[in-house]
């Protein structure tokens, strides 16, 4: 694939992942003999991705180390998320870069590389699906509205940014500020943010229903 820039991926892999109940950080989970986090990496790699950066809690760096070489360079989290990322953000030069979680481990390589081509056009790309279910808006226990099903996305990762405008939007949000993704935070600093098709294989393992899903589609590889 053609890129007329370089293009990093950042996979934010410092969570514990108490949902999940493993025991042990999330993105070190084990699948098909792989870790997430290992399974992340291989996937941004045959997308053609430039140059890996992890962001990881202190206590993960020896097994990373061992699992991945010199195939990543390795950036410590902060408190939350955002923190995470903006500090892997410091690590990073010009270009555009790949926001990725390591808990979604099974993105297909044709998947990143829509979005790194959409990237080429535009300053902020997000992965999407349609929403199949009804969603509605509830406060306490009543339903205030009933959302327009047709208009409504689930959003994946990777998400692909112009990195210059991504620190912009960081450096300028309000302190303590969160957002649930990075998309958000480009939204509020007043960039468009341009949709591709996204992928069901893309899941997050979040939960141990999730975890069941993801070694149904490890087993579909042997």
């Amino acid at each position: 694939m053609t890129k007329s820039k370089p293009v990093t991926a950042l996979v934010a892999a410092a969570g514990q992942g108490n949902r999940l109940g493993a025991g042990i950080p999330k993105a070190l989970v084990e699948v098909g003999g792989k870790t997430l986090l290992e399974r992340s990496v291989d996937g941004l790699q045959a997308a053609g991705v430039d140059r890996i950066v992890v962001v990881i809690s202190p206590p993960m760096v020896p097994q990373v180390q061992a699992i991945l070489e010199d195939r990543v360079e390795i950036v410590l989290g902060g408190a939350e998320r955002m923190d995470s990322v903006q500090q892997g953000l410091r690590h990073i030069g010009e270009g555009t870069v790949l926001i990725h979680d390591a808990a979604r481990a099974f993105t297909p390589v044709d998947m990143i590389q829509r979005i790194i081509a959409a990237s080429l056009e535009h300053k902020a790309v997000i992965p999407v699906l349609p929403v199949t279910d009804t969603v509605k808006r509830v406060r306490g226990e009543v339903v205030v509205e009933t959302l327009e099903r047709s208009e409504l996305r689930a959003v994946q990762t990777p998400q692909a940014f112009d990195i210059a405008t991504l620190k912009a939007a960081y450096e300028a949000r309000p302190v303590g500020s969160l957002a649930t993704d990075d998309a958000s935070i480009m939204e509020w600093f007043g960039v468009t943010v341009h949709c591709v098709a996204g992928d069901v294989h893309a899941l997050k393992v979040t939960t141990p229903l999730d975890l069941v899903l993801a070694k149904a589609l490890a087993k579909g590889e042997q």
